[in-house]
């Protein structure tokens, strides 16, 4: 004959056990929340951005390189962008990448034509050259492979269809992961490391940069 007694015992202190283990993985996932928030509390945000707000935000870029390419036709547009994850855009971190990226630009390809678009969004800069467009594209992998921060500059040498000049064009390896020394693309598609890792990494570069230029 059933024990309904013992049965009754063993379900109930089977429920208490799975509803101690989710407020346990409820404490973990707010700590690990809670960290995050503090992370990014030190950064002067604006607000967060919208899947909406990102997705207008590129068609709103592309619409201005196609009205740049028109308007200098024969000549090389380089577009520069910040990478910055998460829906925080503009923040101490990105501003600070956006400048030093600009400044590296002027650089190496002199004071040519350059807009600059402080967004909500991310900071965007363009540069209009009369350098050949692989020449260009070699400059622009040399300054994120090189520079301090450049793994956080996302400069895009645009040809006349509009269409991002490869690595693979000159013969240049992927880039490389922010965290590891992986290729970006296959970290990113495998979600190889948390918001945490990456923000950490973020806040040390940036951090280490910004040092080595009071000195």
């Amino acid at each position: 004959m059933l024990n309904y007694s013992m049965f009754n015992s063993q379900f109930k202190n089977s429920k208490l056990k799975m509803r101690e283990a989710h407020n346990s993985k409820l404490k973990t996932q707010n700590a690990q929340s809670a960290q995050f928030k503090t992370q990014n509390s030190k950064f002067k945000i604006q607000r967060m951005i919208t899947l909406h707000e990102l997705l207008a935000s590129r068609d709103a870029r592309h619409a201005t390189q196609q009205k740049l390419l028109a308007e200098h036709s024969g000549k090389t547009l380089v577009c520069l962008t910040v990478v910055m994850p998460g829906s925080v855009k503009r923040n101490q971190q990105s501003l600070t990448a956006a400048h030093a990226a600009v400044e590296a630009m002027r650089k190496a390809f002199g004071q040519e034509q350059l807009l600059e678009l402080d967004l909500e969004t991310g900071y965007e800069a363009y540069l209009i050259t009369p350098m050949p467009l692989l020449e260009a594209k070699g400059i622009a992998v040399n300054i994120e492979d090189t520079h301090p921060l450049g793994r956080l500059f996302d400069i895009d040498i645009i040809n006349a269809d509009g269409v991002p000049v490869s690595r693979d064009a000159i013969g240049e390896k992927p880039r490389r992961c922010l965290v590891c020394d992986h290729e970006a693309r296959y970290c990113m598609r495998m979600r190889w490391h948390t918001q945490e890792e990456i923000w950490a990494k973020i806040n040390e570069m940036v951090d280490s940069y910004v040092e080595a230029r009071k000195s």
